[in-house]
Formats: C-alpha cells, structure tokens, sequence
C-alpha cells in the first residue's frame, strides 16, 4: 500500500503566515526501484468544502498509478462558511490571493523532496479546484507539467488559455451550470495550440468523480447541477487522465510513471 500520512508546512515556510495543512501520499517502489527515486507529482485540489475523505481516496488512486501525490487544504479551519467565502475570494484575485501564495508554498515544497521530479508536477482539480487549477497554471507563477481539471469554470478572462500547459479536462453533461463549458475549452485550446483532451459524458452531472455522503450526497441530485457520482463517467474519466499524465508528465506514454524511471 502507498504511503500515506497528514503533514503540516510550518507559518515560516509559507507566503500567508499560517500552517497549511494536507495529505501526502508516497506511491509503492516498483521491484528493484529505489524507493527514494525522483517520482513525477500530482496536486489534487479539494473542491468548495476543503480537504476531505473523498479527496484523500482520489489522491490515493493517483499514488497507486506510481505518482507521488499531495492534497493541501486551502479552505482551512474554523467557521467553515466564512473560511469558504474566504477561499473563493482568494481565488478572484488571480495570481495574487491567498490560494495561489499558499499553492505555490506547496508547489515549491514538494520541489525540495528528493522522492519528487520536480519537472514533473502536475495538478488535478475538482469542481472550485478544477476552476482554480486552470487559473493557477496560467497565472500561479510556477510550472505546471500538465493539468486536468473536473467540471470547473472557465476562466473569467480567457485570453489566459492559451497560457495552460497540456490539459486534460472532463465535464457531466447534466450539469446545467458548467455542462456546456467543454467545447469552448477545446475549441479555445485547440486554436492555441496546446495539448489536449477534452471530453463532456452527457448523462453524468456534477462531481460525478465524487463521492458525496450525508445531506449533500441526498441533495445533490436534486440541483440543477445534478450532483451525483457515475460510475461509468468516473471510470473512462481516470483512463484518459491516466493516459494523458503518463504522456504529458511522466514522459513515457503508458500511463505508468515507474515505466520512466
């Protein structure tokens, strides 16, 4: 099993002040591999609620495919709806706000790890996080190998587009709020020239790679978003994923990081 444990960047080491938390997770060596090898690196940004179990899964299947994987929560503790609001303010300050200071803190974090190829980081983003890690690769300040945003907002300003590494990016259908965002993504990525694939799965609906619980989870299906997890969305979803990471950032075309190691 991949190694997996909570970690915290002290204040010091970080551009806000505060401690940041987040789930870091160490894949398996593969036989005859040293266990301490550079290993290329996946981001994983939660979506509104912060940092949570579901997350904690998605980073664990990243870490099972040979990538070293790391979840921080941006949202932070205290009175959740305020520190919500405050997250997507931060994200409204493009390149400057609170998520992209402490982002980077992390970024330049793993960067220092000798078990991290630190030219071969990537990100992966869900629903705010898919929204945050397209604003983030175009104007975050630190290099990004290769992206694949969920179900997430296109920029507000969208000559940044052009500016995003290889992206693989994936859309429900259903979701009447960001459902028809693909094709104007692909088209304006296309154009631009820049790696990508984008695909819209037209009977899932929101966070259909989410597995929500409790009154959320009840709910979900009922917004216009159709909040729900799919499996069959979810399944190619993390083929093309995997193959476009093992292309884009591992480097070698299988869809397996230890194949370049």
């Amino acid at each position: 099993m991949p190694d997996a444990r909570d970690i915290t960047l002290r204040a010091t080491a970080t551009a806000t002040g505060r401690r940041l938390p987040a789930f870091l997770v160490r894949p398996d060596a593969e036989p005859g591999m040293d266990p301490d090898a550079p290993r290329p690196a996946v981001i994983v940004v939660h979506e509104a609620m912060g940092l949570n179990d579901d997350i904690r899964r998605i980073a664990t299947v990243f870490a099972t495919k040979g990538y070293v994987t790391l979840a921080p929560d941006l949202v932070g503790s205290g009175f959740k709806p305020f520190c919500i609001a405050r997250f997507f303010r931060g994200i409204g300050k493009v390149g400057t706000g609170r998520p992209y200071r402490e982002m980077a803190a992390f970024q330049e974090w793993l960067e220092r790890q000798a078990y991290v190829d630190r030219e071969r980081i990537g990100m992966a983003g869900f629903c705010a996080g898919g929204g945050f890690t397209m604003l983030y690769a175009a104007r975050g300040g630190r290099n990004l190998r290769a992206i694949a945003p969920f179900y997430g907002a296109l920029p507000g300003d969208e000559s940044m587009i052009p500016d995003l590494c290889p992206t693989v990016a994936s859309y429900g259908g259903r979701d009447r709020v960001f459902g028809a965002v693909g094709p104007v993504l692909e088209q304006a990525l296309t154009e631009a020239g820049v790696p990508n694939d984008v695909k819209t799965y037209p009977d899932a609906g929101h966070s259909f790679m989410n597995r929500h619980d409790g009154l959320l989870g009840r709910l979900g299906p009922m917004t216009p978003m159709h909040d729900a997890f799919d499996q069959d969305a979810s399944t190619d979803a993390w083929a093309r994923v995997l193959a476009f990471f093992g292309e884009h950032l591992a480097g070698n075309g299988t869809g397996n990081p230890a194949a370049s190691a």
